[in-house]
């Protein structure tokens, strides 16, 4: 690996519980910023209306799948500035972020033109009713409005978590919450005054706050005094070479968030056919996990990080610590959470909505769900440390396996074919977690032997 120029942070790789808790602290936080949105718009939509839920979880289902996509595209900015670290390249790292935030730009447009013109009609060809799928429309489109702002915010945040500076972003993205949690007070229960439903107020809502995280984060990186030495303020030096290794990363990334999310909304469309009471049951149960997901989301790109730098530094020892510990504290956290859910599933689902039959359907599915919570975020810390070492393909060809060839169809068959409802949904993202875990985990393992 080249030298390049000279570093601007002179530093060993550094390993170690401490360093993984100071930089995974602050991401955890804006990752649960990022669902704390989700929450508040399930919570406040699901009292105003079960109905209105319904067409909320259904118009965010095909944009989930479109705006995971497009996160997976932007992962290679990251992986590419923390490598750039470790190799003492910090100053190339202003150029990884203009092309990544003119990426980001792009990546923002064709989503949300494929989502806003497409998504209506998609969502009347599926097998739902009609009044479902026409409630669903509105929100569906504005959700796809919000893609641009919240893909280029994406794009600063990483790259500043890629530089140990995770707290900012965190601020960042609480601060939008504040702004989504205030316009959704506002226009949900008066929406009728405006002419929209709750589900589409709720809307408006995540766009509002997503523009709102937009400009706090530009003015973040702006401010950095760093920010000028890393050549932020310069234009990007044509480098196609580069350009390229980041997009390749990106496309790794973005084939499994894509396979993953079409998986869990393919699962929502499941719960539609079973009835509109399972769909809002299901629109909880994948809030909570959804939410919960953050935590070893935030420790995997902790440990990916760590795992990039020392990949970048040639530090076989130091990337294996690194991963080794992010295993362990993910496991140790999620059993602790795992147990939390497990003690107290009905008031948890009253917490969403006051129907009774939701909450008796919901609390069974939550009880249930505790079950793969583990699994879960150890597959996401052992895929994110693959593709920080530059493994892309193993990844992607796990989650192929796991949630489309095992998720989906045991999914219809046990919640639809065989009658399970919600349950049936949760017992084979129990299986596939599983499934998913063990083949990265084993994957690491293989090259970590083979190397050494």
């Amino acid at each position: 690996m080249s030298s390049g120029a000279a570093p601007l942070f002179d530093a060993p790789v550094q390993t170690g519980l401490v360093p993984l808790v100071r930089l995974a602290a602050p991401v955890v936080a804006s990752r649960l910023g990022i669902m704390a949105m989700g929450l508040v718009d399930t919570v406040v939509v699901g009292q105003y209306s079960a109905t209105q839920l319904g067409y909320h979880a259904l118009g965010w289902a095909p944009t989930g799948v479109v705006l995971m996509t497009s996160v997976g595209l932007l992962s290679g900015l990251q992986v590419m500035t923390s490598q750039a670290i470790g190799d003492g390249r910090a100053a190339d790292t202003g150029a990884i972020l203009r092309r990544g935030l003119a990426y980001a730009t792009w990546i923002g447009i064709v989503a949300a033109l494929l989502l806003g013109l497409g998504g209506g009609p998609f969502m009347h060809v599926i097998g739902l009713e009609t009044s479902l799928a026409d409630g669903a429309t509105p929100v569906l489109q504005l959700f796809a409005i919000s893609l641009l702002p919240i893909l280029v915010a994406d794009a600063g945040i990483f790259w500043l978590e890629a530089h140990g500076r995770a707290v900012p972003g965190m601020i960042a993205m609480w601060a939008a919450n504040i702004v989504n949690l205030v316009v959704n007070l506002w226009l949900v229960p008066g929406g009728n005054m405006f002419g929209v439903s709750g589900a589409a107020a709720s809307a408006w809502a995540t766009l509002a706050s997503r523009v709102a995280l937009l400009v706090t984060v530009a003015v973040i990186i702006l401010v950095w005094r760093e920010s000028r030495r890393l050549g932020v303020m310069a234009p990007a030096p044509h480098d196609p070479v580069a350009a390229r290794d980041m997009r390749r990363v990106g496309y790794g990334a973005a084939t499994s968030y894509f396979i993953e999310s079409l998986a869990f909304s393919a699962m929502t469309i499941f719960a539609g056919w079973v009835g509109a009471l399972a769909v809002a049951a299901w629109a909880i149960v994948l809030n909570v996990a959804a939410l919960i997901f953050m935590v070893p989301l935030g420790l995997a790109v902790a440990t990916s990080v760590m795992v990039g730098r020392a990949y970048g530094a040639g530090d076989k020892p130091a990337l294996l610590s690194s991963a080794r510990l992010g295993f362990g504290v993910t496991s140790a956290v999620l059993l602790l959470v795992s147990a939390g859910i497990a003690l107290a599933p009905e008031p948890l689902a009253r917490a969403y909505t006051g129907d009774p039959a939701v909450v008796t359907m919901t609390a069974a599915a939550l009880l249930l769900s505790s079950l793969f919570f583990v699994a879960d975020g150890l597959q996401v810390v052992a895929a994110q440390c693959l593709r920080a070492r530059s493994d892309i393909v193993a990844p992607t060809l796990t989650h192929v396996v796991s949630y489309v060839a095992v998720m989906m169809p045991l999914g219809w068959w046990l919640g639809v074919h065989r009658g399970m409802g919600v349950d049936g949904l949760v017992w084979s993202i129990i299986v596939a977690s599983l499934v998913s875990a063990v083949l990265l985990w084993g994957r690491f393992v293989w090259l970590s032997r083979r190397e050494i």
